[in-house]
């Protein structure tokens, strides 16, 4: 049986290996696991999810303070219309994040940055702009655009100087999506790199119905996606996401064709990822029935995450004036409405619960929202438990090596820490 190591992906002129870890954002995908991924041959990505939040947490900057702090006046109001992003600061924030990361890169990989359609901030269109500019500006080496359509975020780029020069891909879910974004942008003169076709398997949010994810399969949309491009004549390397746990899913699905796969369950408990260890401990511990697709996203797309996630049913304040990255053009989120609710359902309660929805910037800032992989009950047969009853870390070399090299669906163990 062959093993990752023996096919390359091919973007233009490189050869990498075909290894992709995805961009878990607001920093679980942190610059540290991109890079490791980079100096190994693969590719890396970064996130920029709540990107001023994760620079004042490396580099120490006050983006959110000063924007809580001019905004303040607002907390009690619930019409959040006036709270907007200071861009000038959105792109500082952005050109440190990515700018950082790229001068500490190594090895014969590349760095992608994740950025998200429904990211909205209040103003959608030209905070969107502002990322992508400015994560170009910084000399990122590619940009994913998952999490919407993105059917106009070619056109925001389009007289960027790196515009043709920088890899540009796309996440998709099905066929069509992935037709509806060529079609719009053909006028453009400009395909995607690659495409990133994600499965109903995958962590946090997914592209599918809330009722009908369970339907689909990631072979078959891989494979219907393999044979559109076949018969446009196009060649754009497709690279398979959701569900691949050993080096020999992966295997699988280049044989299929893909010309790579993006993995990140398996990142999730390295010492390189962003999680803290102690929610890393209940990765480890997680069992197939403490996993599940809700809907509590504000965005309206399911997420898959662990039950016991501290944020669902939490009832806090929304705290828009300090973050505020779900808020439409209209300055409206449905966690504000459904915390709204609640308070008139409960006007003397001290403490109330959303049960509907989640207040999502707070509490994936504060890692209290566990999205997770349908596959993540499997991490613990990844590691060693340890005396106390926890489990080892793995470093992320470990981890990529395992799936660059592994066969027959083996699962290599960390050397005893």
């Amino acid at each position: 049986m062959k093993c990752v190591d023996d096919f390359r992906l091919r973007l233009g002129k490189q050869e990498l290996v075909p290894i992709v870890i995805g961009g878990m954002g607001v920093d679980i995908s942190t610059a540290e696991l991109a890079l490791e991924a980079a100096r190994l041959g693969g590719i890396g990505h970064i996130s920029d999810a709540m990107v001023p939040t994760v620079s004042d947490r490396r580099f120490k900057t006050r983006f959110v303070k000063d924007k809580l702090q001019e905004f303040k006046y607002n907390v009690a109001n619930s019409d959040k219309r006036l709270v907007q992003f200071n861009l000038h600061q959105l792109a500082e924030a952005t050109r440190m994040h990515v700018g950082r990361t790229m001068e500490a890169k190594r090895g014969p990989g590349l760095i992608f940055i994740n950025c998200m359609e429904k990211l909205t901030m209040n103003a959608a269109r030209e905070t969107l702009r502002v990322r992508l500019r400015s994560a170009l500006d910084a000399g990122i080496d590619g940009i994913t655009l998952s999490a919407g359509l993105h059917l106009g975020s070619f056109a925001l780029m389009a007289d960027h100087p790196r515009f043709r020069d920088a890899k540009l891909g796309i996440i998709v879910s099905s066929l069509r999506a992935l037709q509806l974004f060529l079609r719009k942008n053909a006028r453009l003169d400009r395909l995607p790199d690659y495409i990133i076709v994600e499965g109903p398997l995958a962590g946090g949010h997914l592209g599918f119905g809330l009722d009908d994810w369970m339907k689909y399969d990631l072979a078959g949309i891989v494979a219907e996606v393999l044979n559109y491009l076949e018969a446009e004549h196009l060649t754009i390397p497709v690279i398979a996401a959701g569900g691949i746990f050993t080096g020999s899913d992966a295997v699988n699905f280049l044989e299929l064709g893909a010309a790579g796969v993006q993995v990140a369950t398996r990142f999730t408990v390295t010492h390189e990822c962003g999680l803290p260890d102690r929610v890393k401990q209940h990765y480890f511990r997680a069992e197939e029935k403490d996993i599940e697709v809700n809907g509590l996203s504000p965005t309206g797309y399911p997420m898959r995450m662990l039950k016991g996630s501290p944020g669902i049913g939490a009832g806090i304040r929304p705290n828009c004036e300090a973050y505020g990255y779900l808020l439409d053009n209209e300055g409206r989120c449905a966690y504000i409405d459904a915390y709204n609710r609640e308070v008139a359902r409960h006007p003397q309660a001290k403490k109330i619960s959303v049960k509907d929805k989640t207040c999502l910037c707070t509490h994936m800032r504060n890692f209290d929202i566990w999205t997770c992989g349908a596959l993540t009950y499997r991490l613990k047969d990844t590691s060693r438990q340890l005396p106390d009853g926890s489990w080892q870390l793995l470093s992320a070399e470990h981890v990529f090596h395992d799936y660059q090299y592994s066969r027959d669906h083996r699962v290599a163990l960390p050397e005893p820490a």
